[in-house]
């Protein structure tokens, strides 16, 4: 059995409504001097302004930073530490998707720690404490609020860097499902596909731990039983609360694993066509699984009993996703640097079948 060191440090809050509680959170972390972290999806559906006013019903100091992207980019951080700075906060709180969590994380390790973004991609870089902050998912996709990473793009490069250490936690996580109501379809489908893949790849990254598989496999089992049901009817909220449950649940099981060649694989896509990462993975895990399952075909089929390619294409194709990378679209000449990029990166060092520039290669084509 492989050793763990188990350390669960936020404090999670589950159901309708609990949004409602953030101005409580908030001050029961010290709070007084608050950086909004919300993307302007966030502004344009009121959850921004309900956030402003619950933090400020607990007489609390609000400075709300939206100007950013889908895709956070180190010009996007150093624009906010910009901003913020100034202003002495002691809380940050991020509330969106994906972006605005590690958008969130992002300033909080240069406003503490100083220097730009690009001195804390790796791992543990920063050496002094960070902000306490509070995660609220507005997508059930990434899990974002239960990592202690921030995904940026250099903006020079387009390089994804991942800026990870312990202390980058959200020390309390509101999961409010009616604030996945407001959601595209097209964003619910890209996102909860995201979290399903994370699910996949956790469960036969080689530095899984029993604690990672039990958030895999639960998280699967959500996710797998409610994402059709979800894109079928949007207002379910029994199915929503599932969802965003089963993506928190898969956060935790990268948080305490890490991933594989699936996720090498999508980033050098995320970063040159800024395509969702949920259609990335939906164009390229099926493939990922077929060729994995040379060495984890007894993992894959311990997770789910039938056929798993079968099954991540059904739930691609009853989402609307890519099936291929041509419908992205990727141009064929394209895959060989795609895939230079694609080995250079740090989680394919984890897949369970030896994965390099070949590797992905042979991939690309297989899902092209």
């Amino acid at each position: 059995m492989t050793p763990f060191d188990f350390r669960p440090r936020a404090r999670v809050l589950f159901g309708p409504g609990e949004f409602a509680r953030l101005g409580e959170v908030a001050r029961e972390l010290g709070g007084t001097r608050c950086l909004l972290v919300a993307d302007q999806g966030m502004v344009e559906v009121g959850y921004a302004k309900e956030a402003t006013r619950a933090l400020r019903a607990r007489r609390m100091d609000v400075f709300a930073f939206h100007e950013f992207e889908t895709e956070p980019t180190t010009a996007t951080i150093e624009a906010g530490r910009a901003f913020a700075e100034p202003l002495g906060v002691n809380l940050i709180v991020g509330l969106g998707g994906g972006s605005s969590l590690d958008c969130a994380k992002a300033l909080n390790f240069v406003l503490t720690n100083g220097g730009v973004i690009r001195d804390y991609w790796g791992y543990g870089k920063a050496s002094r404490p960070l902000l306490p902050m509070i995660g609220i998912p507005t997508t059930a996709g990434t899990g974002s609020e239960a990592q202690g990473d921030a995904m940026i793009i250099d903006a020079e490069s387009r390089v994804k860097m991942a800026c990870a250490d312990p202390k980058a936690v959200f020390r309390a996580v509101i999961l409010d499902p009616k604030l996945t109501l407001s959601q595209p379809a097209s964003v619910a489908a890209a996102a909860g596909y995201d979290a399903i893949s994370r699910a996949v790849e956790s469960l036969v990254s080689t530095r899984r731990t029993p604690v990672s598989e039990c958030f895999s496999r639960e998280s699967w089992r959500l996710l797998n039983a409610n994402y059709e049901h979800v894109l079928g009817d949007p207002g379910d909220l029994d199915a929503r609360g599932a969802m965003l449950v089963g993506a928190h649940f898969a956060g935790m099981a990268v948080e305490n694993s890490t991933l594989a060649a699936a996720y090498a694989c999508a980033a050098p896509l995320t970063a040159r066509y800024h395509v969702r990462h949920g259609s990335a993975m939906a164009a390229l895990l099926p493939s990922v699984v077929k060729w994995n399952s040379a060495t984890a075909l007894r993992e894959y089929r311990d997770f789910h009993s039938h056929d798993l390619v079968k099954r991540l294409r059904d739930l691609a194709h009853t989402a609307a996703l890519p099936a291929s990378l041509r419908e992205i679209p990727v141009p064929e000449e394209a895959l060989p640097r795609l895939a230079e990029e694609a080995a250079a990166q740090w989680t394919g060092r984890f897949n369970p079948r030896p994965f390099n520039t070949a590797a992905a290669l042979e991939i690309y084509q297989s899902a092209y």
